[in-house]
């Protein structure tokens, strides 16, 4: 089988140097010279053969789409601080709340709540919106009505 593949190497100036290359896929090195500097370039070609060939393969999926959701939510509660947060901007549902109201209430530093409140966010449990220079987050009530109700039905079992 063959695949057309980038190649990318640096040159002793710096600059980026591409060519195309078209190989076996059993080949496992692949070198090719870089013809304004004379130097030849060694690009080992495993780690890119692996991805082009996972790409290729069509994967069966084994988990249904909620219990993809279900792990993201769950992975998204599995810290303490994460808990707290969602518990107090769920006390607050109905007005939105500043960072800074939760920082006052932690022990942990600014950068660290911010940590915590992107991968909640990532998550889709909670939304922000920036009002320079602070940021207002509360909970996304769509995500969190389908959050309860993908455990309700897990534990109702």
């Amino acid at each position: 089988m063959i695949l057309p593949v980038f190649a990318a190497g640096i040159d002793i100036a710096g600059k980026v140097v591409q060519k195309r290359i078209i190989d076996s896929l059993f080949r496992p090195v692949i070198n090719f010279t870089t013809y304004d500097r004379g130097m030849i370039i060694y690009y080992t070609f495993v780690s890119l053969f692996y991805e082009i060939q996972n790409e290729m393969i069509d994967e069966k999926k084994y988990y249904t789409e909620n219990q993809e959701k279900m792990a993201r939510y769950a992975k998204a509660m599995a810290h303490p601080v994460r808990i707290f947060i969602l518990d107090f901007l769920a006390d607050n549902i109905d007005k939105c709340c500043y960072s800074g109201d939760m920082v006052e209430e932690l022990p942990i530093a600014r950068s660290t709540l911010s940590e915590h409140l992107k991968e909640l966010k990532k998550a889709g449990l909670i939304q922000g919106e920036i009002n320079p220079p602070y940021i207002k987050y509360c909970i996304n009530k769509e995500n969190w009505e389908k959050a309860k109700d993908l455990f309700n039905l897990f534990y109702q079992r």
